[in-house]
């Protein structure tokens, strides 16, 4: 256990103490036995935003509802407080009982975004835990890691000792009760992990596979080094969504999280099918709460908790078949004691905006719409569902209710974008500006703020543009100089994010088991927090990748066939790649049918259906 007169010296010298301190409303310390499987789950992010991860209340409570179980908690620490624990040879340690993470059973890493992995080998090597898993010795903490960047794990297969692929509600717990097992047994952590590559569904352990490359650096085959490991892991999902265990004592953060609300979850999935969008791909099937199950968790979580806000969130929050009537409940509940209710973005469907009359009873805020190309043709590409008539008819409803404040999201660099739908990003924010002010004067509420953000496409795994180079670093930035040098107006905010930030997020997302390597060698240089603007430094990247030899523009700048062998291949997310090429084919305009793409193996829905609506569409 860390020392507590030492600690408390450090915090006395970093900028934000609350991050380290733990003791928040509804954490648990269990006492330290030998018996229990404990497990350090580590975020690799700062506090604030680590805390905002839906995910760490549930499998929080989850794992310590088990008394055979423990679950503790830590976050990366930030530069000041890092600087501080090297100084005076301070190991990462979790909020709950400050101990020392490498005296855990198992280190869990979250993987939410690939730009957090310089920061996953730091907290490695804070913990004084082995770096790459071949280094890693018995006594030793087992490493695992889940999450959606999970899906194309190979990036990260010389760290991590295992993989856990999908919903892990109810993996996690086999996982766990398999270590008991080895504990109990005197088994080694080798016994363990074929165990769980054999036995448990959406197990990944990278150890029993080797790659070979052709000649052109493409894949050539994976090889099994252990007979019994599967061939292919398929992903591991909920099927029933109003059964499965949920969290309803959140921890309440010391210091303003980035999303200080309750989260709640309303389903799983995503009905739009936009054809850049890799959640919307990997999180099939849809799977809703009933609005009991969802109203009685919202109704726990406000009661242990104090928050005032309530958030409804899902990939797709509005397509919740019964959105307007949980709202209506939550208004009729909570509306005296000022509990707001939030949705994450608004669809521009009238569907969507007959909420905003419920919603706005208690507190109005801004709007969100995601319109993300600049043009009819290109949503047309890309499968977003949202046309001309639909921004009029929103901002127009939006306006009329009194909303002066919108942020509208679009993408840069989307296959086939020309400058013309580059223009069309400025053309609909002084659109929107122009029905706000052409209007009687007496209509004209509050003071007009429109805030357009762009983030820069990454052709993701397991989406139908996966195939598809990522634009070159030149061209987009000359887009983001030319929004920047045509949107001139005080009432219209651009924002952009930097291109070669999601050059490098290309590269990992897409990249094979040499990419770790890079990984590594761009740690050793300095690379930590690249998502952050003021510790991003491309310039360790680029040093690494010269070292090594790697030509980072083969995996982001690249067009892949068909045909080839993609990292991520052995994964069976439940969407075939026969979808994903028709997907392709049909953003090209290559064919075209109304027939069920043949896409989702939990449909049902045959392959010669013509209906007008399908799920997978």
């Amino acid at each position: 256990m860390i020392s507590e007169n030492k600690l408390n010296m450090i915090l006395n010298r970093v900028e934000k103490p609350s991050r380290y301190i733990g003791n928040e409303i509804n954490t648990i310390l269990k006492d330290d036995s030998n018996e229990r499987v404990s497990m350090a789950f580590l975020f690799p992010d700062v506090y604030e935003v680590g805390m905002s991860y839906n995910g760490l209340n549930l499998f929080y409570n989850l794992i310590n509802d088990k008394e055979e179980f423990s679950f503790e908690r830590a976050f990366s620490p930030w530069v000041d407080m890092e600087e501080e624990m090297r100084k005076n040879d301070l190991p990462l340690f979790t909020l709950e009982s400050k101990r020392a993470v490498k005296e855990f059973d198992i280190v869990g890493f979250t993987l939410q975004y690939e730009m957090s992995y310089t920061n996953i080998l730091n907290m490695l090597e804070l913990s004084g835990i082995s770096i790459k898993s071949i280094d890693r010795k018995e006594e030793e903490p087992l490493v695992i890691a889940g999450g959606p960047c999970a899906f194309n794990p190979e990036p990260l297969a010389d760290f991590i000792d295992l993989f856990y692929i999908g919903e892990a509600e109810e993996g996690i717990l086999e996982i766990l009760k398999l270590y008991q097992n080895k504990k109990d047994n005197n088994l080694t952590k080798d016994d363990f992990l074929k165990m769980a590559a054999e036995n448990i569904e959406g197990v990944y352990v990278p150890k029993f596979y080797e790659i070979t490359y052709k000649k052109d650096e493409t894949i050539d085959k994976r090889i099994k080094l252990y007979d019994k490991a599967k061939d292919i892991i398929k992903k591991r999902y909920i099927e029933n969504v109003n059964d499965v265990y949920v969290s309803t004592k959140p921890i309440v953060p010391n210091t303003e999280s980035v999303h200080d609300r309750v989260v709640t979850e309303i389903f799983k999935g995503c009905t739009r099918g936009c054809r850049f969008c890799q959640a919307g791909m990997i999180y099939r099937p849809i799977r809703e709460k009933s609005t009991a199950t969802i109203l009685d968790i919202i109704d726990s979580n406000l009661k242990n908790s104090g928050y005032d806000e309530v958030s409804l969130s899902s990939l797709s929050t509005c397509d919740y078949t019964e959105l307007q009537e949980l709202v209506k409940e939550l208004l009729k509940k909570y509306e005296k004691e000022n509990v707001s209710i939030s949705l994450p973005s608004l669809r521009l469907d009238s569907d969507s905006l007959s909420v905003l009359k419920d919603i706005e009873k208690v507190r109005k805020t801004g709007l969100t719409f995601a319109p993300e190309a600049g043009s009819q043709r290109l949503r047309d590409v890309i499968n977003k569902n949202i046309t001309d008539e639909d921004i009029e008819r929103a901002v127009s409803y939006a306006f009329k209710e009194g909303y002066s404040t919108i942020k509208l999201y679009f993408m840069l660099g989307l296959p086939t974008e020309t400058m013309e739908d580059v223009q069309g990003i400025k053309e609909i924010a002084y659109y929107i500006k122009e029905k706000f002010f052409n209007r009687d004067k007496e209509d004209i509420k509050g003071n007009l703020k429109i805030t357009v953000s762009t983030s820069l496409f990454v052709p993701k795994p397991f989406t139908p543009f996966q195939w598809d180079p990522q634009d070159d670093l030149e061209n987009l930035y000359e887009k983001v100089k030319f929004l920047k040098d045509i949107i001139r107006d005080k009432k219209i905010n651009y924002n952009y994010h930097e291109p070669r930030l999601s050059y490098l997020e290309a590269v990992v997302s897409r990249g094979d088991r040499r990419v770790g390597e890079l990984i590594y060698r761009a740690f050793k240089n300095g690379a930590k927090f690249d998502s952050w603007k003021d510790q991003f430094k491309f310039d360790a990247w680029t040093s690494a990748a010269e070292e090594l030899g790697l030509n980072m523009d083969f995996y982001a700048k690249r067009k892949r066939d068909f045909d080839e062998i993609l990292p991520w291949d052995f994964i069976d997310i439940g969407v075939s790649k026969k979808f994903l090429i028709k997907e392709k084919k049909l953003s090209n305009k290559e064919i075209t049918t109304k027939d069920c793409r043949e896409g989702c193996i939990y449909c049902g829905v045959s392959e010669g259906y013509k209906g007008d609506y399908c799920p997978c569409m």
